[in-house]
């Protein structure tokens, strides 16, 4: 995160988001790391379905008022369940749903979710951009048209790995299906690559480490016209360690 401050001026970025819930090690986030993260430049931090992982997590949260949890969790977690950043005076909303095709967490529909979240923040924000952490790429690219033209984009994260598929729908809304990690690359989803192939050889359990090799910072860029209420472009964006951004 050392290079955040020098891309954002390269990218001309206005606001950064980031899903934070993989940051300690892999597990979870801690609320040391949540403000270890806000502090380097980073606007508003969502979270997934490790969002619980860390012991005592559940208690920080509802004191960190630019994080948010999953919006479709059960009403009874804690945490926000959407952010509003203030961008040069356009007042952007944040939040995130979990898929639930082949996720085993607890949450409500994503499409309903998303849904009540859009309206309970109209007239509060004046565009919105949703995650949907996901593992089926169906279920995001649904999202994706389910709220084409009422969202600024949807984007996906959960599987780690950055897809081709950036596009801006029909009625203006920006759209990609997996924006990657930020992490090690050289890896199985981020962990050494040996145990991971010996698990799937043999069914032995294994610990999983962090790999280290070939970090990359991978994101979208959305670009969003605010007289014509619409995404005009989106791309992926990768920054290798020791590399400039593309």
């Amino acid at each position: 995160m050392e290079r955040l401050q020098r891309l954002r001026a390269e990218l001309k970025a206005d606001v950064v988001i980031a899903n934070g819930e993989n940051v300690a090690a892999g597990n979870g986030i801690t609320a040391t790391l949540a403000k270890t993260l806000l502090g380097t430049g980073i606007d508003a931090i969502t979270l997934g379905d490790h969002v619980w992982d860390q012991r005592g997590w559940e208690d920080d949260i509802d004191d960190l008022p630019t994080v948010c949890r999953p919006a479709n969790l059960p009403e009874s977690c804690p945490g926000a369940r959407y952010v509003i950043v203030d961008v040069k005076g356009f007042k952007l909303g944040v939040f995130t749903v979990l898929g639930r095709t082949f996720m085993g967490m607890k949450a409500e529909c994503p499409f309903l979710g998303a849904d009540a979240v859009l309206k309970e923040l109209e007239g509060k924000a004046d565009g919105v951009l949703v995650e949907i952490h996901a593992e089926a790429t169906s279920e995001k690219i649904a999202l994706g048209w389910h709220l084409d033209g009422r969202a600024i984009a949807v984007l996906g994260t959960h599987t780690h790995v950055p897809t081709a598929d950036a596009c801006v729908l029909p009625k203006g809304t920006g759209f990609m299906c997996d924006v990657g990690m930020t992490g090690p690359y050289a890896s199985v989803l981020g962990r050494e690559v040996a145990p991971v192939i010996g698990r799937f050889l043999d069914g032995m359990p294994r610990r999983f480490e962090v790999a280290e090799n070939d970090v990359r910072i991978s994101a979208a860029l959305v670009d969003y016209d605010e007289v014509a209420k619409r995404a005009t472009e989106v791309r992926l964006i990768t920054v290798r360690r020791g590399g400039g951004g593309r």
